[in-house]
């Protein structure tokens, strides 16, 4: 029997709040105040223009180490790879300016407390008017799209490489996540599933399963029942995002259930009171969804 999704109360086990309150903006005239090319964080370090061997515009790539990094030259880490670096870490180049997803104070607070395993993380922004595209596992016939293999392959051969030679990343696909919102979450399942070798942990956040007839759901159907090993999967959506984005990622997780995935171990179904589909929202559920993903070593 699939069971329901669960819906959190109060802070919860893993800290969701009860209501996703507004992030306050980061005051104009500080953000006017830094140097253009200042880092957002001291642990963020941003490789700019980052060129690509199969899709023909330029990046920038922001990679955060974590606390110790510098002092710990012996130390290798797990990788989880975002999408829609602009929004991640700078307030200057943010979708909404002055408001981010706050991924590095997030990430220093949840390790440095000991509730996650310290990690690298790294921001791969979007390209602007081909999001879209980039993003889109099928092609859309009113609205496009599709290119989102060309996409997988930048990530596959062009940036976890450069990561791999340029930071201290653990090898294997057990070390390796990907993330990210709206159709950063629809790319993040298609290329989870599409890669299993690679991704082993997936953030699916408010993910966009509306995209051409809902074909993401019929991709989970197809390449589920040839895993040997399901990736763990954090899945969320906020109840004030719409009837129909509810109902289609209530689908995605009966679907998944349904495939095996098992509430709390390799699953975490989230619909988060009040959440809505925006930065501010997704910010709240970083830690959240780090604690779930990348938990502390166990010996």
């Amino acid at each position: 029997m699939e069971r329901s999704p669960k819906t959190r109360r109060g802070k919860g086990k893993r800290g969701l709040a009860t209501q996703i309150s507004a992030q306050a903006e980061v005051d104009p005239a500080l953000i006017d105040s830094l140097p253009p090319d200042s880092p957002p964080h001291p642990r963020v370090h941003v490789h700019r223009q980052f060129h690509s061997n199969f899709l023909p515009t330029d990046r920038d790539v922001s990679v955060y180490v974590p606390p110790g990094y510098d002092e710990q030259p012996g130390r290798r880490y797990p990788v989880l790879y975002l999408h829609d670096g602009q929004n991640l870490f700078d307030p200057r180049t943010s979708f909404i300016p002055g408001r981010t997803w706050q991924v590095a104070e997030t990430a220093d607070a949840v390790i440095e407390s000991g509730e996650v395993e310290p990690l690298i993380i790294v921001g791969i922004a979007n390209a602007g008017e081909h999001r879209l595209a980039e993003y889109t596992p099928t092609r859309d016939w009113k609205m496009g799209g599709g290119d989102a293999d060309k996409y997988g392959k930048l990530l596959i051969y062009d940036v976890l490489p450069f990561i791999a030679s340029n930071y201290r990343v653990l090898d294997g696909v057990e070390h390796a996540g990907l993330g990210g919102s709206s159709l950063g979450g629809l790319v993040t399942l298609y290329l989870g599933l599409s890669y299993p070798e690679i991704f082993s942990r997936l953030a699916v956040m408010s993910p966009s399963v509306w995209w051409n007839h809902r074909s993401i759901v019929a991709l989970v159907n197809e390449r589920a029942s040839k895993l040997i090993q399901r990736p763990r999967i954090w899945l969320d959506v906020g109840d004030a995002e719409g009837r129909r984005t509810l109902a289609d990622t209530d689908l995605l997780n009966r679907r998944l259930q349904a495939w095996g995935w098992s509430d709390e171990k390799d699953l975490d179904y989230e619909r988060v009171p009040g959440g809505t589909h925006d930065e501010a929202a997704w910010a709240q559920r970083v830690g959240p969804m780090l604690r779930f993903l990348f938990p502390p070593e166990t010996t």
